[in-house]
């Protein structure tokens, strides 16, 4: 970002946190440690929560609204912001208010976006002038999803999430439906007889169809609305668990067509209707373009 596009950045504007989809997760291998070693696609899609940066002059950090079952000092957004204050010693403080739009607990990364929001925000806002690399390296101590939003782009993900490379997917529309209830990530990547040695592929085998999620049995045999969810969709395009769900989506060629599959769905499920974007919306705003 140029030094005139950073002055142009002020206080009390609303800030977007898109959510993410997994268009592929596979399993390939699993470190010392216990982490799981991935192989993902990231793409954003244009559903978002929104974050208004308010200043404080007394060096606090605080939430206008703390969300229900979440301690203030637990909040992703106010732990992010922490964590530039203590990297930097800034002194300023921020009162943080987030528009919460994406589902809990649903693999869209709403925490992790809203995280890397307050990261990339709040360094312009504060003057940090942190390299968006050491914006990406703090990210991952916050969570393994922070540093793709970071990143700002579409990508192709290896490590744990961390190793990133830029890809640009179809922008396609897609319908998301958000099952009634909450996947706990750390049991699907427990289970016994979770795939941990799919065989690593390249970004042309992606691009040439191969688009497995390896949670995708394990989480359908624990979660049976997420399976449930998964058949609903399929009717109307190949469906698709996103991270370890709960949420599943279905990619579309046209706003019709996703229209319909929506409108037929509502009745029964949660289901949002968006569209994929390679650039983050959040970076579409920082660099002035208008968004939709």
């Amino acid at each position: 970002m140029t030094q005139q596009q950073s002055n142009n950045l002020v206080w009390e504007q609303r800030w977007p946190a898109p959510a993410k989809l997994n268009l592929m997760l596979r399993i390939v291998g699993q470190r010392p440690d216990g982490y799981h070693l991935l192989q993902t696609v990231f793409q954003f899609i244009e559903l978002c929560d929104w974050i208004t940066f308010h200043p404080v002059s007394d060096g606090r950090v605080c939430l206008q609204k703390t969300i229900p079952g979440v301690a203030e000092a637990d909040d992703l957004t106010v732990r992010a912001a922490q964590l530039l204050k203590t990297v930097t010693g800034c002194q300023s403080g921020v009162c943080i208010e987030v528009e919460k739009n994406l589902p809990m607990g649903g693999g869209l990364g709403g925490g992790s976006s809203d995280a890397a929001t307050t990261l990339v925000v709040l360094n312009q806002l504060w003057n940090l002038q942190l390299s968006l690399e050491k914006l990406m390296e703090l990210g991952l101590t916050l969570g393994a999803d922070v540093p793709v939003f970071v990143y700002g782009y579409s990508a192709w993900a290896e490590g744990v999430g961390e190793k990133l490379e830029k890809i640009s997917p179809q922008e396609q529309w897609v319908v998301v439906i958000k099952p009634d209830c909450h996947v706990n990530t750390k049991e699907i990547f427990s289970a016994k007889h979770l795939t941990r040695d799919s065989k690593s592929i390249k970004i042309a085998d992606f691009i040439a169809g191969q688009h497995q999620n390896d949670c995708v049995e394990v989480v359908c045999q624990s979660y049976p609305s997420v399976k449930e969810a998964l058949v609903d969709l399929s009717v109307f395009a190949e469906a698709k668990l996103t991270g370890t769900g709960a949420c599943v989506f279905a990619q579309f060629d046209s706003e019709t067509e996703a229209l319909n599959a929506f409108e037929l769905l509502k009745p029964k499920w949660q289901v949002f209707l968006s569209k994929g974007v390679n650039q983050s919306p959040l970076f579409t705003k920082l660099l002035g373009k208008t968004i939709s």
